[in-house]
């Protein structure tokens, strides 16, 4: 069984509906839960905020977040999947913001992700990962894939 097959059995049982949002994967990950039948039961929706414009209306990050922090950002990881909950129906929500490349900068490098979980009643928790300059396609396959992870091993802590 997939990794997308099994979150959506887990969020079924648990009775959480997901949202997902993303930047640099342009709706990849609600891809994978979406090609999985029956995936309506517990996918709310998914939010592609690829421009900074989009982070601001449609999840609302903070322009000042944006500002002090630049869109491959924790913080900014934080806001859009905290957003992707106060702005949907779920329960819990993956967010995505990272260059996949070809290019980066010396201090934001092609290959850095950074990633949000919102899961109402808890902290909301970030985490950065270093992909490298694998290529565009393999930078975002990795993402996605550590993006089903997280949702994965969230709905398996939570309680029943």
């Amino acid at each position: 069984m997939s990794i997308a097959a099994q979150i959506l059995d887990l969020a079924k049982e648990r009775e959480v509906m997901i949202a997902t949002a993303e930047s640099c994967t342009g709706g990849m990950v609600a891809v994978a839960l979406t090609d999985v039948a029956g995936s309506s039961a517990v996918v709310d929706r998914g939010f592609v905020t690829y421009s900074n414009a989009a982070k601001l209306e449609m999840l609302g990050v903070a322009p000042a977040t944006l500002a002090a922090h630049g869109a491959v950002s924790e913080e900014v990881a934080r806001e859009m999947a905290e957003g992707a909950l106060a702005h949907s129906a779920a329960q819990l929500a993956v967010s995505i913001t990272g260059i996949a490349g070809p290019g980066g900068s010396e201090h934001k490098p092609e290959g850095r992700v950074c990633f949000g979980l919102a899961m109402t009643g808890h902290p909301t928790q970030t985490e950065t990962r270093d992909f490298g300059a694998q290529g565009r396609a393999e930078v975002r396959r990795l993402t996605r894939d550590h993006a089903l992870t997280l949702l994965h091993d969230a709905l398996r802590r939570a309680q029943p």
